[in-house]
């Protein structure tokens, strides 16, 4: 039987016996290879992975650690949590929120959550609230809502958040057998980057294994860490990375630093042919802020990154976190050939052939 994180990891996570789990059976999303991107690129079909988050039960890697977080909130009492969030935050948590039987409130930036994860805060029951703001303001207002009137704070400040989501990286290693040589992911509130850089860090020191090189990829318009400063206006099309101040700031630095990886950023454009050339290459669509991460992974592959690797064991995983249907307008912008046809064989015939 299927388990969620906290049973499958509980020796490497801070809870005990006396810690109410409270689980959607989160985790053990798959590692899928992309044999026809990794060909494209001009690898070895066996060189990218894609670790599918968007296999999680609200759609998206944030249940890892949310359910670490929410059990632990119980145990400490909570009778209920507070998120601020672009989308993905909010729905993990106003669902692990009705699990537990919680009161939860979300502070959304008003006009900029993809319509997928919006609705699931709704039928969830939490109580949304929309701020005349960025996220940088509402995870303020957040902050200060945990600090005077007593609720649970679930965004990734809360370091319980980061022990679960440390998970996907052990996962990676499960499936591999080792790290792999590169990890690509998009970062922006950066807690995804310095949780998956922390549970390498674990597995190598208990397993004596080597570190993945982490490569972060933030969007041209919202790129505080690429830049050095914060941005007061962040804009991209991929919502769920539309920071403009990382809560953890030097987290992503210190993974960053520490793995001789990099944060670069890319633009709107790249990340959206990234976007349709994984669902049309291999079947997966993800939202439009994980294919940032692979829209890093092409421009570093045109650039030369792996010109010198040992490419019959190169291993290089690209974290997509979360699934496509979080956002049902994007897909609707771009061109898409279809037309319509006359209810008929004949017709259908022509416009096969047509084609």
């Amino acid at each position: 039987m299927k388990q969620g994180v906290i049973e499958r990891f509980r020796a490497f996570l801070p809870v005990t016996d006396q810690t109410p789990v409270v689980t959607l059976l989160e985790g053990s999303t798959p590692l899928l290879n992309a044999p026809r991107l990794s060909k494209e690129l001009g690898l070895p079909e066996t060189a990218v992975w894609l670790k599918f988050e968007g296999m999680n039960p609200t759609g998206s890697f944030k249940d890892r650690g949310m359910t670490v977080a929410v059990s632990k909130a119980v145990e400490e009492g909570a009778k209920a949590v507070v998120c601020a969030s672009t989308g993905n935050t909010a729905a993990s948590a106003s669902a692990y929120a009705a699990r537990a039987g919680l009161r939860c409130v979300v502070l959304l930036p008003d006009g900029q959550v993809a319509a997928g994860k919006l609705a699931q805060s709704l039928i969830h029951g939490a109580e949304v609230l929309a701020v005349a703001g960025n996220f940088d303001r509402a995870l303020e207002l957040a902050q200060q809502a945990a600090k005077e009137l007593g609720l649970a704070l679930v965004n990734s400040v809360n370091p319980y958040r980061l022990e679960g989501q440390k998970t996907a990286a052990f996962e990676v290693v499960e499936a591999l057998g080792r790290p792999p040589d590169y990890q690509f992911m998009p970062v922006g509130n950066a807690g995804n980057i310095t949780a998956y850089w922390t549970g390498y860090r674990e597995v190598a020191t208990r397993q004596g294994l080597g570190l993945p090189k982490m490569m972060g990829w933030q969007a041209w318009g919202a790129a505080p860490l690429v830049l050095g400063k914060p941005v007061a206006r962040p804009s991209t099309v991929a919502t769920a990375i539309r920071i403009g101040t990382p809560a953890t700031w030097l987290g992503a630095m210190r993974a960053k630093d520490e793995s001789g990886g990099t944060i670069a950023r890319v633009k709107d454009a790249e990340i959206l042919s990234a976007y349709r050339r994984l669902a049309r290459l291999e079947g997966v669509f993800c939202e439009p802020s994980s294919a940032a991460g692979i829209a890093g992974l092409v421009r570093a592959s045109r650039e030369g990154l792996f010109s010198q690797a040992d490419r019959t064991e190169l291993r290089i995983v690209c974290v997509l976190t979360g699934h496509g249907l979080k956002d049902p307008e994007t897909p609707k912008t771009l061109p898409h050939k279809w037309k319509r046809v006359p209810a008929d064989f004949p017709a259908l015939k022509r416009a096969l052939k047509t084609r």
